[in-house]
């Protein structure tokens, strides 16, 4: 539950417990089988006594339950002590949206491996049939997700919200072991229940009954100084879901999509003789997608009672009294009738096998209704009106505006009337009628209806501007070449549409369009438009008002490869969102590092972290090199979390030989503690000619080519093995997601160059700072610019030589060294060997007189002959390492199996 879920902060839900999230009847009459005989403070809770068959935990203060007799809530199963009754806070999973002043809807996805808590029915996730929010810490069944509360975390302004404080984000249960409370530092988590609270920002943990006393406003924790605060992102969300907004791949949406197909047809269990079955819908939209709730009754049962059956089933908190069920033929049953009795003589129950198997629940009619109506965004102030036939929207702002008084600065000339879905917003005109607009949308879905909210807010000329990164055109042409083929391909409009910049490099443009239906137009159809055989893609990109961000503030972008690492790059991107921004943390496979580094392009300072191999972080850098110009922050310092094969940059920085499921928050406290560090980076210019036995050129074969190395470049045996491998990952790519089977491949297309000889010393010249170098018998020829090649092997050797200097990273050199062939190379990679030394320099110039394998930073292809030209490129490129001090630290953690949780660091103060 948010933070606006609180009952102290929100007086108007405790004066009115049973009215719906936005609209009431006055002082509405409980039926008795609503009624609960156990009092709680928490509201919505029905509960009843059981008998406990069974080791069971108690869901308030998760304490095991002693004796036979436990308290269960019938609509959410939370269960409890009897002692716990009168301390219940957690309010039911019936009246969780109606806390919620601003609906957030949830981004969801495929759940995990771990052991989870669902959310709404507060049982165990098993097996496939669960789901996550990939933006915040909830989790249900697929079943349960539909029911789930809307308030995921607010993670940007949309142009009409602004935040004058900033509170706390509270989820309940699902939280670290070992976690303790910040009230009372005992400890509050739970594997057994789903028990405690935690804030989705700065990670405190507490008990559920210790939270209201924390202030209400949230520090943001540990890692405030690299979060990006929300008050300082904007983004037009109208008309695009949360999944555009934070750029979550498409390919998350069709895994659920599968999950979706393999659980919305569920079996209805077989009636038993006093039982019976039935399917039941909230609106016409649950008939058309056919989801349904099934509802066990006894045969004999009165309808008031199937209807307050079918309500908790739909987790509606309403009076039953209020709402009626239709069959198929629009039917309604009256509240005396008795389902299932045919009006016998002798009064014995009897099944009617007439009765419809599906039945649709509908709100009855109502002459008034009482209006819940927000001033403001996220503001606490609450009017209630009541509205007829007649009210229109017109009327009821007056209304508001004389009820409020002095309490809101509008005036009525300059007010608008929102209606808010957590997947919409809709401005209401004056003299449109509420209560048919009330009634269409309780058609439509009863739980629609329950997280719907109405507002008023004061009107402001505020511009529409929805930035959307295209990505896949033809690089190097001018900007009044994209516009023409924007024009050509998706018939942009001129006066709505204005490309604010250009990557030629990329093949990129940027839009700013300042209609949100053109801008949905666009998108959408650039998602099925090529150009020059090439698929565009189309991203929504946010606007960071770096004149916000808080003084001393350094945000992380991080960008994850989610198909490296044995796919743990998936996890990353997970747990990178919940803990930080989603819109800080950018998905690699959709649109590359462009979004990003345009999205941060007016930070002043900020860090950047790449969750890849060596070929994600020579991307980054690339595409970096490319743009450094247009950003204010042109050198920003980069950290590594390795998800490759060899990851030998990272190895020297610190960062490890490969990810091993590190705890999530300790990576990011390692990138804040880190310190910065410079390191060489070198342009290669491979120019293609003809090269006669003699030495002469004899014209270009193929155009010359720019390539950046940061690791090393390889020619020969080398490279050829790299070669095989790349030919073998594109034939089956899916095979090649494990670190372990990859270096099987590497080590296998070794073995089957152990008999070749290529005599590479004859088919190359060297020449290094201007001078000649003899080559001796080779088969491979290596540039380094670090000590780590082939996962971590040392190929120069720590033997000292007075020849040549020590090797750095900055050092402005790189050392060249020679193999004479696979057999020399597994000596190296075993540590029984080094390498031949044969020079070191900052110029270095090679003629190739016959096609030969080359390699760039473990990217191969075949060189045709001509010149290599290896040359230092513009200023060194600043990266992160890891402390010692961290290092040391989290080895030994890791040794005791601990993880330690975000609360016990900082605690957000």
């Amino acid at each position: 539950m948010a933070d606006s879920a609180r009952a102290k902060n929100d007086n108007s839900i405790m004066e009115s417990p049973h009215v719906s999230p936005l609209s009431g009847r006055e002082k509405p009459q409980q039926s008795p089988g609503s009624r609960s005989r156990y009092q709680v403070s928490a509201p919505g809770h029905s509960f009843r006594k059981v008998t406990l068959t069974k080791p069971t935990f108690c869901h308030n203060c998760s304490d095991f339950i002693w004796g036979l007799i436990g308290f269960i809530c019938e609509v959410c199963n939370f269960m409890c002590h009897e002692k716990c009754l009168k301390t219940v806070r957690t309010v039911c999973s019936c009246m969780a949206p109606t806390l919620v002043r601003v609906p957030v809807a949830h981004c969801f996805g495929p759940a995990g491996q771990k052991k989870r808590f669902c959310c709404v029915c507060r049982k165990h996730l098993e097996g496939n049939t669960a789901v996550r929010c990939e933006v915040c810490e909830l989790h249900a069944h697929y079943d349960c997700a539909t029911f789930s509360c809307g308030d995921c975390r607010l993670c940007h302004q949309d142009g009409s919200q602004d935040f004058d404080t900033f509170p706390h984000h509270w989820r309940e249960g699902n939280i670290p072991s070992g976690a303790r409370c910040e009230v009372c530092r005992r400890t509050c988590s739970s594997s057994d229940v789903l028990a405690g609270m935690r804030c989705q920002w700065c990670g405190i943990t507490t008990h559920a009954a210790c939270y209201l006393i924390v202030p209400p406003e949230c520090g943001l924790g540990r890692l405030r100084n690299m979060l990006l605060h929300p008050a300082c992102v904007r983004i037009c969300s109208r008309n695009f879901s949360k999944m555009h907004c934070y750029r979550i791949s498409e390919s998350y949406q069709n895994e659920l999509g599968k999950l979706v197909i393999s659980n919305i047809h569920y079996p209805s269990p077989p009636p038993t003789q006093r039982k019976q079955v039935l399917k039941v819908f909230d609106g016409e939209d649950a008939v058309k997608r056919s989801h349904f709730r099934l509802v066990s009754i006894p045969r004999i049962t009165k309808n008031v009672e199937v209807v307050e059956s079918a309500l908790r089933a739909f987790y509606i908190p309403d009076d039953p009294l209020e709402y009626e069920l239709q069959d198929n033929g629009q039917q309604a049953l009256v509240d005396d009738d008795v389902l299932n009795s045919n009006d016998t003589t002798d009064n014995k129950a009897i099944f009617k096998e007439n009765v419809p198997e599906a039945w649709l629940l509908r709100a009855k009619p109502q002459e008034t209704e009482v209006l819940k109506i927000y001033a403001d965004w996220l503001k606490v102030i609450v009017a209630y009106i009541s509205i007829s036939k007649n009210s229109t929207v017109d009327s009821v702002i007056k209304e508001v505006l004389t009820q409020l008084g002095k309490q809101v600065q509008f005036t009525d000339d300059v007010c608008s009337f929102f209606l808010h879905i957590p997947v919409q917003r809709q401005v209401l005109t004056d003299h449109e009628l509420l209560l048919d607009k009330l009634q269409e949308i309780r058609k439509i879905s009863l739980r629609q209806m329950n997280q719907t909210r109405f507002y008023i807010v004061e009107s402001r000329n505020r511009v529409v501007q929805v930035n959307l990164l295209l990505e896949g055109l033809p690089v190097q042409l001018s900007k009044e070449e994209y516009a023409d083929l924007l024009q050509e391909h998706l018939a942009i409009k001129s006066h709505l549409v204005t490309i604010t910049h250009v990557y030629g490099n990329q093949g990129a443009v940027v839009l700013q369009i300042s209609c949100f239906s053109e801008a949905e137009r666009i998108y959408m159809l650039a998602k099925d438009t090529s150009v020059s055989n090439q698929q565009l893609t189309s991203l929504v990109l946010p606007e960071i008002m770096h004149n916000k961000l808080p003084k001393g503030n350094s945000p992380l972008l991080v960008f994850v490869n989610p198909k490296s690492g044995e796919l743990k790059g998936r996890e990353l991107l997970y747990g990178f969102r919940k803990l930080l921004n989603p819109h800080q943390v950018f998905d690699m496979t959709n649109g590359g590092p462009l979004s990003g580094l345009h999205t941060f392009r007016e930070v002043p300072r900020f860090r950047v972290l790449v969750c890849g191999g060596d070929g994600t972080v020579g991307w980054v850098l690339g595409v970096l090199e490319a743009i450094r110009h247009k950003l204010v922050c042109p050198e920003p310092p980069i950290g590594i979390v390795p998800l490759g094969t060899g990851n030998d940059l990272a190895r020297i920085l610190r960062w490890g030989a490969g990810y091993s499921g590190e705890d999530h928050h300790h990576i990011l406290v390692s990138v804040d503690e880190a310190e910065e560090v410079q390191i060489d980076r070198w342009t290669i210019l491979l120019d293609a000619q003809e090269i006669t036995d003699d030495g002469k050129e004899n014209g270009f074969l193929e155009p010359p080519k720019i390539v950046q190395m940061n690791n090393y470049f390889g020619l020969g045996i080398d490279a050829e093995v790299s070669l095989d491998f790349h030919h073998a990952r594109q034939e089956e790519p899916g095979k090649f997601n494990s670190r372990f089977h990859n270096k099987g491949v590497y080590l296998k297309a070794g073995l089957q160059k152990l008999s070749h000889t290529r005599n590479l010393h004859k088919d190359i010249k060297l020449q290094v700072d201007k001078q000649d170098i003899e080559l001796p018998s080779i088969e491979g020829l290596i540039f380094l610019n670090i000590p780590s090649w082939g996962s971590g092997a040392d190929l120069w050797g720590s033997e000292g030589d007075s020849r040549y200097g020590k090797p750095r990273i900055d050092d402005g050199m790189l050392e060249v060294v020679g193999v004479t062939g696979v057999v020399h190379m597994g000596q190296v990679q075993s540590g029984m060997r080094s390498g031949i030394r044969l020079a070191q320099g900052n110029y270095v110039r090679i003629t190739v007189t016959k096609p030969i394998p080359v390699q760039v930073d473990g990217e191969p292809w075949i060189q045709a002959p001509g010149h290599i030209i290896i040359s230092a490129a513009g200023p060194k490129v600043r990266m992160l390492r890891k402390s010692k001090h961290k290092q040391k630290k989290q080895s030994a953690s890791l040794k005791e199996g601990r993880s330690e949780s975000p609360s016990s660091s900082d605690g957000g103060h």
